[in-house]
């Protein structure tokens, strides 16, 4: 099974119910009909986003990420995938052929004025229809997460991130539950179907469940290696909010909920970790992986700033997408403001959380800068996809 970075979608749905977020389906939804995800953009109202696509500073990274999509699309699995995709007109052959043109337009135009000029002339635009039906999409970020970690279990490191149960896909329904998993507790598993399958210690309980939100890790291990472990595979269980579960009892306060704030709210209160981490049934098991870049789940790397997550059973994979939104950016003075941002990225990713064509994960890269980041997107923006002309 592909590596799914994004495995839930992003720090805020940690801490709220985006995985309950509304969600319109596409063309055919248990046989039903239904509307689909894109629309395409008429001439007149397309004229709004072509002037806000420059060329992004870091070249490099842009064209690196396209050629990350490229290498997707020549996979036997991006075939299958792009078969029965349902939005008309919107093929694997035509999805290859406007990366191919953006990544020469990206490394050779001279200005943006000449970049967009191009862009008009050659692409035309498709929009999500949004969560709403009226282009309306819930952007959250999500990342890497770095954390202290051992090979082997000691008195300070016990809680383990598990390998995939080779029987995983045997297993009978319904899937055990991260109660029945782990323990209460998170340290009950020696006897169970996880027995052996541990590939990793943390010495935080809450650290450990934070690699399961992200699905991916960069972990500094005691004998001074650096492991990095991504997403291997799930049970199949809904994904639960903590963080609502927290508001809902009165424990955080709504217009409080954030990221440092639950992990204030577990560290004055650890035991409380017992009751509230097992009201998440749903249970991720990771891989080792080869110490490079994270991997989505087109089975490539994804690059922070420039990939997205969607859900992949609406949204063209590997796709040029454009991001429209009030970015958190931090200012030379530490303040974070909301700074209007269009983006070109690629649709590389997806999560258990990612439904319908109203929710967007942005990855913002590894590690504490990036978690603070993540956590603080969390806002309404609009989604398009570029392509060439037919």
């Amino acid at each position: 099974m592909a590596a799914v970075l994004s495995a839930f979608g992003g720090v805020p749905t940690l801490l709220a119910a985006a995985a309950d977020a509304p969600r319109t389906e596409g063309l055919s939804v248990g046989g039903q009909p239904g509307p689909l995800p894109l629309q395409p953009v008429a001439a007149a109202s397309s004229t709004a986003v072509w002037p806000e696509l420059l060329l992004p500073s870091d070249r490099q990274a842009l064209i690196q990420s396209i050629n990350h999509s490229l290498t997707y699309l020549a996979t036997p699995k991006a075939a299958a995938d792009y078969q029965d995709y349902p939005v008309p007109g919107i093929t694997r052959d035509r999805v290859w052929r406007s990366l191919q043109r953006l990544r020469q337009l990206v490394a050779t135009s001279p200005t943006n004025e000449a970049f967009q000029t191009a862009l008009r002339r050659e692409f035309v635009l498709y929009e999500s229809t949004g969560a709403d039906g009226g282009g309306t999409v819930a952007y959250t970020g999500y990342f890497e997460p770095q954390y202290r970690a051992s090979a082997v279990p000691t008195a300070e490191y016990r809680y383990p991130l598990y390998r995939r149960p080779p029987t995983l896909e045997t297993w009978p329904q319904p899937h055990p539950t991260r109660l029945e998993l782990e323990g209460v507790d998170g340290l009950a598993s020696g006897q169970g179907p996880l027995a052996g399958l541990e590939l990793v210690w943390l010495a935080n309980r809450l650290e450990a469940f934070l690699v399961q939100v992200q699905g991916s890790a960069r972990l500094q291990l005691t004998d001074g290696r650096v492991m990095s472990v991504g997403y291997a595979g799930r049970t199949e269980y809904p994904y639960t909010s903590i963080g609502r579960a927290l508001v809902e009892d009165g424990k955080i306060a709504p217009d409080q909920l954030s990221l440092p704030n639950l992990l204030a709210y577990f560290a004055a209160y650890p035991d409380d970790l017992n009751r509230y981490l097992p009201q998440n049934e749903r249970f991720i098991f990771f891989r080792e992986g080869d110490g490079g870049p994270p991997t989505g789940s087109l089975s490539v790397p994804v690059t922070a700033g420039y990939s997205i997550a969607t859900d992949k059973s609406l949204m063209p994979p590997g796709a040029i997408a454009v991001i429209q939104l009030p970015l958190p950016h931090q200012t030379a003075q530490g303040d974070w403001i909301d700074q209007p941002t269009t983006r070109l990225v690629l649709d590389q990713d997806t999560g258990g959380a990612i439904l319908g064509p109203g929710r967007v994960d942005l990855y913002v890269g590894s590690g504490d800068q990036a978690g603070e980041l993540a956590g603080r997107i969390n806002t309404a923006g609009r989604l398009y996809y570029l392509l060439l002309r037919p």
